[in-house]
């Protein structure tokens, strides 16, 4: 059991990342203030019944996610578009084609996104539906493993990992049909 007088010590480092998520999500600068906010006073009255040792970055972004989701289902409507921060452009850019770390060598992969710009990428992450478009933020973006995305989400590892295949499948499609339209790539060339 925490002790809710070491809250803000502990919780507050999160902050900014929280923020970049809740952006994401909400894509309204004052939407995502408003729900980090409400996360972390939700997180604050909760605190007590944290277990100490356990995953506070992926506790409180379980918080941020159901808030969200919570609020997205009673307004029933799609927020207003945002762009992803700068740093997180390069990060998922980085990984969209499942890439752990530039190689010495760079392969084609690399050398097709190279001629992608960052608002492309946005775009096309921003494209995908929310339950594979949260998946992909949560792995690719925030580096979240399976089993923290299962839990931040609430739902089973499976339906996680079919979300992520899915959703990068679908990055793939749409940045291959615009390689495609800029003649970077043949219309063959798509892996199944």
């Amino acid at each position: 059991m925490a002790d809710p007088a070491t809250f803000a010590d502990q919780a507050m480092e999160y902050m900014g990342s929280l923020y970049s998520a809740a952006l994401r999500m909400t894509r309204n600068p004052a939407d995502a203030e408003d729900l980090v906010q409400e996360t972390y006073l939700k997180a604050y009255r909760a605190f007590g019944g944290f277990q100490e040792g356990t995953n506070l970055k992926a506790w409180l972004y379980k918080i941020l996610t159901n808030t969200f989701i919570n609020s997205y289902r009673s307004k029933k409507r799609r927020p207003e578009q945002t762009e992803l921060d700068d740093v997180e452009d390069l990060y998922l850019y980085r990984r969209l084609g499942g890439l752990e770390a530039v190689a010495a060598s760079r392969s084609a992969e690399e050398e097709v996104l190279d001629h992608f710009t960052d608002s492309d990428v946005k775009a096309a992450v921003e494209a995908l539906p929310e339950g594979f478009r949260m998946a992909v933020l949560l792995a690719d973006v925030e580096g979240f493993s399976y089993k923290e995305i299962a839990e931040i989400l609430d739902v089973p590892i499976g339906t996680v990992m079919s979300r992520l295949h899915r959703g990068r499948k679908a990055l793939q499609k749409t940045l291959h049909h615009l390689g495609e339209r800029r003649g970077l790539v043949k219309a063959a060339d798509l892996p199944s």
